[in-house]
């Protein structure tokens, strides 16, 4: 990324400097621009974009100084503060435990503005910084040689960048005009930023390179002060989108339209917008008897009244189907057991047909009912019986779902005693709707000092829901959540590539691919929240771990993410994607490995080697573009797309067709064989994307 350099600017000066899209970043020279504290406190707390407060000690400013106005910058939110290794031990501890409070990322910069001191001293001053609490290394010398140049730049340890060891923590370049071209080649080598100035005439440093022409090198490929040039970025700009209204969470719908077909009365379930899962639910909410209408963006169904058979209403179908969606396949298989009279037969489509369900027939013989198959066409013969079941969740939550959805039918209480869960936010999505419909669960969960005082899902060890018998399902009016597994490829896009502003997203949620915020923040991205819109901005991308066992949806997404974070990135959770719309775990890797990027499996981890975006351009290592399979996957489909801003166009020629293959004068990137296949959970996600 680049860093522009602010000096001898007053505050409205700097706010209209950080609208030109070019300001990726800036570095804010408190020392030089004549800011009220008020003025400051604003500016750091108010930017949507990564600043550094830097103010240089010396001159005017005294150390005091220096560190009263760095204190208000860090309180204010500063991304990162830059101190000089000079500093005294009292101010630089004071500082350290400020930065550290705040979340301030730490930079200890050292400046030689004589020349470049052999390279083992400059080990020394490197080394010394991170000892001195850098989480950055700042080294700069002035450079009136080739040798002085790469001097500093062997600081880096050759040339290949080093993701795995601290040169993805480092910026180290060199001063005056021997040193220009250093500014660029320290992100070739893994620096995670580089300064620029706002203008030949506004550089505070000799040597600094304008921002309008160092952005033209790193992602247009124009020639570099060193005289190389590379392709630059297939999509000129990157991705900016503003105002974006995610779809209604499937996830949602599928479950309130169930219920709503299952109640007495009408319904209306606001904010729905259509994708082939929540159409197969209708069709399912028909077929049991249920009248359902759309207007504009709202579904009203008149419900059936459901209840168990002996009380005169059952349902008598032999037949029924479910489309693509697993969701909705297990959700039904407890629901018919309960509700229908006689064996009924579930069929579905696609990828579905080909998709084991897992633990099926385990657990719904631990309620009296048989279920021989393990994918579609599935039959349930017999009813469920009340009781207490021990019930592990490590094949997922949707068949516990279906049970937490059905078991209020019968006359009698339940239990369930869940091990090993998994997807745990999934089935309090379904406690939450079916709530909204009368229906009341207790739950118990079990686990650590972390799950209680971090609410984190992944140290639960156990879940107890108590099932009251003899309950009924009455009609609700609910507004459909925003769907955070959609919003997930835009924020991603967004914070690799430029900016996403996406609508109607809540950040109460409990929807697991909430969790996308966190992960984003973990990697350095900027994110914001105002009303019920999340902006995501560009910042100095790293390495991060995640654990997606309860969030598998994320996983193709997040693997793209971690592509273009520099350093490792470990994320968790493989095991939960095998029986998804593709072998996910084996796709993502094969798509991985196509692109060019270093993964492996470790276990249950996914391993991924990245490298910044200015790195893959100025080495010429974007992702390989070409023909890629989706496997007829909407997650691997979206993903895909995102990645596609980051590849190298195409080189093998295709013939226009319905199936995505363009001319290859014409080509997109990546080209992917079954666009449609997003039809799934989001149809319109390509326009949204492109638009």
């Amino acid at each position: 990324m680049i860093c522009t350099s602010i000096q001898n600017k007053d505050f409205g000066q700097i706010l209209d400097i950080l609208q030109d899209p070019h300001v990726e970043m800036a570095e804010i020279r408190l020392d030089l621009c004549p800011l009220k504290d008020k003025e400051i406190e604003e500016l750091f707390s108010n930017s949507d974009k990564p600043l550094v407060a830097t103010c240089r000690i010396g001159g005017k400013i005294s150390e005091k100084e220096a560190e009263r106005r760095l204190s208000i910058a860090i309180q204010a939110g500063a991304r990162f503060a830059d101190l000089e290794l000079e500093a005294s031990a009292e101010f630089s501890k004071r500082f350290r435990a400020l930065c550290h409070e705040c979340g301030t990322e730490i930079i200890r910069s050292w400046h030689n503005f004589a020349g470049t001191p052999d390279l083992e001293y400059l080990k020394m001053i490197t080394a010394r910084c991170f000892r001195y609490g850098a989480d950055i290394a700042k080294v700069v010398t002035t450079c009136r040689s080739a040798s002085d140049a790469a001097r500093i730049l062997a600081l880096y340890g050759g040339d290949e960048p080093h993701p795995d060891n601290e040169s993805t923590r480092l910026i180290a370049f060199g001063m005056g005009e021997e040193g220009r071209a250093t500014r660029i080649e320290c992100l070739k080598l893994g620096a995670p930023f580089s300064y620029a100035c706002l203008d030949s005439e506004e550089a505070t440093a000799p040597g600094q390179i304008p921002v309008d022409e160092m952005h033209r090198i790193i992602y247009e490929g124009a020639a570099s002060p060193a005289g190389y040039t590379h392709q630059g970025l297939p999509a000129p700009g990157g991705f900016f989108r503003n105002s974006l209204t995610v779809p209604a969470s499937k996830s949602f719908a599928q479950r309130a339209i169930l219920a709503a077909a299952l109640a007495e009365g009408r319904s209306h379930l606001h904010r729905y917008t259509p994708c082939a899962d929540s159409e197969s639910a209708i069709e399912v909410a028909k077929a049991i008897g249920a009248k359902v209408r759309l207007d504009g963006s709202t579904l009203t169904i008149d419900g059936i009244g459901a209840s168990l058979p002996a009380t005169g209403r059952p349902l008598h179908l032999s037949r029924i189907h479910t489309g693509e969606s697993g969701l909705l396949t297990r959700l039904l298989i407890p629901l018919l057991a309960v509700l229908n009279e006689g064996p009924v037969t579930i069929t579905g489509e696609k990828t579905l047909e080909h998709r084991p369900l897992k633990g099926v027939s385990d657990i719904m013989a631990s309620f009296g009912v048989v279920v021989k198959e393990n994918k579609v066409p599935i039959t349930i013969d017999g009813n469920i019986i009340p009781g207490t079941a021990e019930i592990s969740g490590k094949d997922g939550s949707q068949l516990i779902s279906g049970l937490l959805a059905a078991l209020p039918f019968c006359p009698k209480p339940s239990t369930l005693l869940i091990s090993e869960p998994k997807s745990i936010p999934y089935m309090f999505i379904t406690c939450d709707i079916l709530k909204r419909f009368g229906i009341r669960i207790s739950s118990e969960m079990e686990g650590d000092a972390a799950m209680i005082e971090d609410q984190d899902w992944s140290a639960c060890t156990g879940i107890t829901f108590k099932i009251k018998g003899g309950q009924r399902y009455h009609a609700a009016d609910i507004d459909l959540e925003g769907d955070w597994s959609a919003a997930a490829n835009f924020l991603v896009a967004g914070a690799i590539f430029g900016s996403a502003e996406m609508e109607g997203l809540n950040t109460d949620s409990i929807q697991a691919d909430l969790a996308i915020a966190d992960i984003l923040v973990q990697a350095g991205a900027i994110v914001s929240e105002l009303d019920d819109t999340i902006c995501v901005r560009k910042a100095p991308l790293e390495g991060f771990e995640a654990d997606l066992n309860n969030a598998p949806d994320l996983f193709p997404i997040v693997s793209v993410l971690a592509a273009f974070c520099a350093g490792e990135s470990r994320i968790s959770g493989l095991g939960r994607l095998v029986g998804k719309e593709s072998n996910r775990a084996e796709a993502i890797l094969e798509m991985l490995t196509q692109m060019g990027v270093p993964a492996r499996a470790d276990g249950d981890d996914l391993v991924v080697e990245g490298e910044t975006l200015a790195s893959r351009l100025l080495n010429g290592r974007l992702l390989s573009g070409g023909l890629y399979t989706s496997r007829g996957d909407h997650r691997m489909a979206m993903a895909l797309k995102v990645a596609s801003i980051g590849a190298a166009p195409a080189t093998a020629d295709g013939s226009a067709s319905a199936d995505g293959i363009v001319p290859s004068d014409k080509a997109a990137p990546i080209v992917i064989d079954d666009p449609a296949c997003v039809a799934k959970s989001f149809p319109d996600f390509f326009e949204s994307f492109d638009f």
